[in-house]
């Protein structure tokens, strides 16, 4: 049986009811839910959380899928400091330290995680249209969210051993929120990581 581990990162603040990444967990829930395969525990930690209870799941998951907002470029505080927490106090579960040696401490940074056999993906989901990211001319200078604001995040990952799979990333949602049709797609692309 596989084990997934669902991070919702959607929070409340501000004008944000953190309901767009409530709806991208349920319908990753749902999706697990007709997969008898699977074994899936999440953590919504806009509802809160034990630091102690975040390692153990991490340790024990195959997969972790992380679904967040994207403010200002970045991710949400809760999230960021769930991460900081949870990451920090993980040393010796999540990752042994940083890779390097004293005898020769200018390579191998970033290979001491100890999740080498966990994936991980991500979802985001923006205010900013598609075309920000495709378009010449336009905000990202076509780089595209992994390669630009996630790459960050993807690094953070890869220092705790941890593989990527293919992100999924939500475009316009402020504006033009197409919900039934985006759930739809995603659901397309779970199945294609993990259909059996």
């Amino acid at each position: 049986m596989k084990k997934i581990l669902v991070i919702n990162g959607g929070q409340t603040f501000a004008h944000s009811g953190g309901t767009y990444n409530k709806t991208i967990t349920e319908t990753t829930l749902a999706f697990f839910a007709t997969k008898p395969e699977f074994e899936v525990q999440v953590t919504h930690i806009d509802q809160g959380y034990e630091v102690a209870e975040e390692i153990t799941k991490w340790s024990w998951a195959d997969v972790v899928i992380y679904h967040t907002p994207i403010w200002w470029f970045q991710l949400p505080n809760n999230f960021k400091k769930y991460l900081d927490e949870v990451l920090t106090a993980g040393h010796g579960i999540i990752y042994a330290n940083d890779g390097r040696s004293s005898q020769n401490p200018a390579i191998n940074y970033g290979t001491g995680g100890l999740l080498k056999n966990t994936q991980y993906m991500v979802t985001t989901s923006w205010n900013a249209p598609a075309t920000a990211f495709t378009m010449e001319g336009e905000f990202f200078d076509q780089r595209s969210v992994d390669d630009g604001v996630l790459f960050g995040f993807h690094k953070m990952n890869a220092f705790n051993g941890m593989k990527s799979l293919p992100s999924f990333h939500f475009h316009d949602v402020e504006k033009n929120a197409a919900v039934t049709q985006d759930m739809a797609r995603y659901t397309a692309h779970l199945e294609t990581l993990f259909g059996c």
